[in-house]
């Protein structure tokens, strides 16, 4: 079930899926998972060397190898929202200074509802933070919607 935030620099969506909130965060808080269950095709994987070894908590840092078309970067991630089996966001950076002083700042934040028969997922693109201007990102929000609402499928898939 896709929905949009009534803000227009926030894109939101849902989906109830068949687990207890705890499975589901277990994989949200691994990065070394996030490659499985990222439906817009871009993460490629953790960066060995910065990957933690045990789960994301508050002021985590991780980087991640990504890949748009042809163009290989890497972000490096930090948890600035974190409450275990409930919420946990990101806010990814370049990590190529010069880019990172002129990109950044979106959030990807995960919040857990538990309901009859699961857990409700609500995925948020969250760019009021965002270094770029949002007339630029807002033609990215209905690609960023589908891309969110096929992770929210592979979450469920990975977790039942």
């Amino acid at each position: 079930m896709a929905t949009s935030s009534s803000d227009p620099l926030v894109e939101t969506v849902e989906r109830l899926i068949p687990a207890a909130p705890g499975a589901i965060f277990a994989i949200l808080a691994d990065p070394t998972r996030h490659h499985e269950i990222d439906g817009s095709g871009t993460v490629q994987g953790p960066k060995e060397a910065s990957t933690p070894s045990s789960p994301l908590t508050l002021g985590s840092t991780f980087s991640m190898k990504m890949r748009m078309a042809a163009v290989p970067y890497t972000m490096v991630n930090t948890v600035v929202e974190f409450e275990p089996d409930r919420v946990i966001a990101w806010q990814p950076r370049p990590d190529n200074k010069v880019m990172a002083a002129m990109i950044g700042g979106r959030i990807w934040r995960y919040e857990l509802i538990p309901q009859d028969g699961g857990t409700l997922v609500r995925e948020s693109w969250d760019i009021r933070q965002e270094k770029i201007p949002a007339m630029m990102l807002r033609p990215m929000r209905k690609q960023t919607r589908e891309a969110m609402t096929a992770t929210l499928e592979r979450v469920e898939r990975a977790v039942t």
